[in-house]
């Protein structure tokens, strides 16, 4: 991006924070041409930026460099937050954990619970329209049954995992935490976007890797289980990728198959590729499709939802799922609520 494109798309409030209103009050006015010349501008915005010395810095975007006040105003944010956690003993951000052993019986007991509490104590709308309602379980009878059914089998992380780990490795005697039933829950698709990547050969490289292509007569979207689809150029394909002879169950997950023969042995890319987004499935088929017909992705991919059924056995044989290959819905609220006393 020229000094010109960057003045005319970045916000002049933007600018203001991130040269200090008295900097930015010399420059506001002048025409954009003639502050793309300024000399004295470009070093103001230098001069926020701590680069090293040691080497020409001829590109630093790509390692998310940030100016000084941006910086100092995200370290200011984190002390808050490591402050709150350590003031309260525990993150703010709940653990989804699904109940494994007891489940079904959890999942009963909790419906007759909420049908016969009445009205609830909370209620909150999300962005998706979804209700949450939250009752209040007074000590006693209920309550022990509750709790026991909650704690009664082994519990998997469903959403979390990275937040159950902070606490661990802070130090924190506990995490928030919603424990739900495997039936109270379901995986939307986890989909893929591959950009600045050219993918004229890919029909030829996927049949090369044993896969089975088809044109599809319509546009590609969500598959059943054991079949991808993809979309690029204004093509939609189906595919069935070879399973791996001899290995285990989840690595023949399509997940699985996508990331070691599509993203790796086809298109050459690690799964940590910057060129790789991953979608989750709060974006339509549509959008992903709409993504590569703006030229601003090569290549769409659609697969199926990994079950949740495949999810706990995974889970519970001590196996690892591909990256990015569940997106749990519905997510609880979760937060920190305040009281006004006195």
């Amino acid at each position: 991006m020229n000094k010109r494109d960057f003045l005319r798309t970045a916000a002049s409030a933007g600018l203001g924070v991130l040269l200090g209103d008295r900097v930015w009050a010399r420059f506001a006015d002048l025409p954009v041409d003639h502050l793309a010349q300024e000399e004295d501008f470009w070093a103001a915005i230098r001069g926020k930026y701590r680069l090293k010395p040691d080497y020409i810095n001829l590109e630093s975007g790509y390692y998310s460099m940030q100016a000084t006040p941006v910086l100092e105003a995200f370290i200011a944010k984190v002390r808050e937050r490591v402050a709150l956690a350590e003031s309260l003993g525990t993150l703010l951000s709940p653990v989804l954990l699904l109940q494994t052993g007891c489940g079904d019986e959890l999942h009963a007991a909790l419906a007759a619970a909420t049908a016969a509490a009445g009205a609830p104590a909370a209620t909150d709308v999300d962005q998706s329209g979804r209700t949450h309602a939250v009752w209040t379980v007074p000590p006693g009878p209920l309550q022990d049954e509750l709790t026991a059914l909650a704690g009664g089998g082994e519990l998997v992380v469903a959403d979390g995992n990275h937040r159950s780990l902070a606490a661990q490795t802070g130090g924190l005697p506990r995490f928030l935490a919603v424990v739900t039933t495997p039936a109270s829950v379901a995986i939307q698709p986890y989909n893929r976007l591959v950009s600045e990547l050219p993918v004229a050969d890919l029909v030829a490289g996927l049949a090369a890797a044993g896969a089975r292509v088809e044109p599809l007569p319509r546009l590609a979207a969500v598959p059943p289980k054991g079949t991808i689809e993809l979309y690029a150029a204004g093509r939609s394909y189906a595919v069935v990728l070879p399973p791996a002879a001899g290995a285990s169950p989840v690595e023949n997950l399509d997940h699985a198959l996508v990331e070691r023969i599509l993203l790796g042995d086809v298109l050459g890319l690690d799964p940590g590729d910057k060129r790789i987004s991953y979608i989750g499935g709060d974006y339509p088929a549509e959008w992903l499709r709409g993504e590569v017909d703006a030229g601003r992705s090569e290549l769409a991919v659609l697969i199926a939802p990994v079950t949740v059924a495949d999810f706990v056995a995974v889970n519970l044989a001590r196996q690892k799922l591909p990256r990015k290959s569940t997106w749990f819905t519905p997510k609880a609220r979760g937060g920190l609520v305040l009281a006004q006393l006195g």
